[in-house]
């Protein structure tokens, strides 16, 4: 045999073991590990994603380049060790490709080293602090950064009276990012930081820190609090009288989260923030997001987090299409590099350099509409980098 034909055989066999492990791997079930907030404080976050997730499986099959998909679902109890032992055991144990979900910042932390040990991809459907994807690089976000939520108003309220603003955060990452970005640019536009506090993350106390904001007579209350904790801060700020006083409301978005939004009731009306997403938002794909998202859970609407996890199957699904089923972890990220699509809340794209979201930021109000309250949209600004940054 001379060696021109040894080096066709050598093709034709390595060609068929292509073909094989192929054939196998479009045989085998893709397992996405998702791990999310179910019980505690912040369920509201992981009832939203699962919903989501659900919602996008149903809508458009449950079978992705010969692939079937499989959702293991993990509660994290709020707890970094839960958190990075789930996600050992899903990529052990349970061989899932995928880690998915992340409701808070010290779980997305817990699980990073995992994603990097094993090469696998993580994607970070809900958790904000600017520098997560740093952490291993399998990360890719489909959710939101602080800076990027926060920049916006802290540009609009000086154009617009106010001047002087108190500032209330969740003492932890989410809120230190939310709170250096809002004084660094307040101030750059000519605003004021009359006080600030820093309120812990778990069974806070409100009422004095809200006590103390008054007292300092500020045009406004700048919050940010996590995802289903506005309701306790916009009770205080009722009680206490602070919009009798002429003291505004704002912050990012999750204060005023769609989940909870209705239950504030009127205390809430007027309040202005800037966010990602509403389910006000008028586009046609929000408006049969909306209309089957509250169908599939009818006493449910779906916030920010949803659309995060909506956009993290978006994520798979398109990868998956790409890379002819493979979820390989330097495959998939360099398949999702510059990923763009129009979602619910608008154009996103995963930042090819950072793995990050860049996305329009819309300012809403809170008001009463057929009944119910919505953050109504009156402004948006496109394609706001992951720190805030504005083209």
């Amino acid at each position: 045999m001379n060696a021109r034909t040894v080096l066709i055989v050598g093709l034709v066999a390595l060609a068929l073991v292509a073909c094989m492990a192929s054939d196998v791997l479009a045989q085998q079930p893709l397992k996405i590990g998702l791990i999310l907030p179910m019980t505690g404080p912040f369920a509201s976050t992981g009832r939203q994603v699962v919903a989501a997730v659900k919602l996008y499986v149903a809508q458009h099959g449950d079978v992705v380049a010969g692939r079937k998909i499989e959702v293991l679902l993990r509660d994290d109890t709020n707890a970094p060790e839960t958190t990075k032992r789930y996600a050992q055991e899903l990529v052990v144990n349970d061989h899932a490709e995928v880690l998915a979900g992340f409701g808070l910042t010290p779980l997305a932390f817990a699980a990073a080293p995992i994603a990097t040990a094993a090469k696998t991809p993580m994607i970070v459907m809900c958790a904000g602090t600017l520098v997560i994807p740093q952490k291993s690089p399998y990360i890719v976000r489909t959710s939101f950064t602080l800076p990027q939520n926060t920049a916006p108003i802290a540009m609009w309220a000086p154009k617009h009276g106010i001047k002087k603003v108190f500032t209330l955060v969740a003492d932890y990452a989410p809120g230190i990012d939310s709170e250096t970005t809002f004084t660094r640019v307040f101030k750059a536009n000519g605003g004021e930081i009359v006080g600030q506090v820093r309120v812990p993350v778990q069974n806070p106390d409100y009422a004095p820190f809200v006590q103390r904001a008054k007292d300092a007579k500020p045009d406004a209350l700048f919050v940010f609090v996590p995802s289903g904790e506005g309701a306790a801060v916009m009770k205080q700020f009722a009680e206490r009288g602070l919009a009798k006083g002429g003291i505004k409301f704002i912050g990012p978005g999750d204060v005023t989260d769609d989940d909870i939004l209705d239950s504030m009731g009127d205390a809430a009306i007027g309040t202005i923030t800037s966010h990602d997403y509403s389910a006000a938002h008028s586009s046609a794909e929000n408006v049969a997001y909306v209309a089957a998202f509250e169908k599939a859970n009818p006493d449910m609407r779906p916030n920010f987090m949803s659309v995060g996890g909506w956009d993290g199957m978006e994520l798979v699904y398109r990868v998956l299409k790409k890379t002819n089923g493979s979820a390989e972890g330097d495959k998939f990220i360099a398949a999702a590099k510059g990923m763009s699509w129009i979602s619910p809340r608008g154009k996103i794209t995963i930042d090819p350099k950072t793995r990050d979201i860049i996305q329009d930021v819309y300012i809403r109000e809170v008001k009463r509409v057929n009944g119910h309250l919505f953050n109504v949209e009156f402004d948006r600004i496109p394609s706001v980098q992951p720190d805030g940054a504005v083209e």
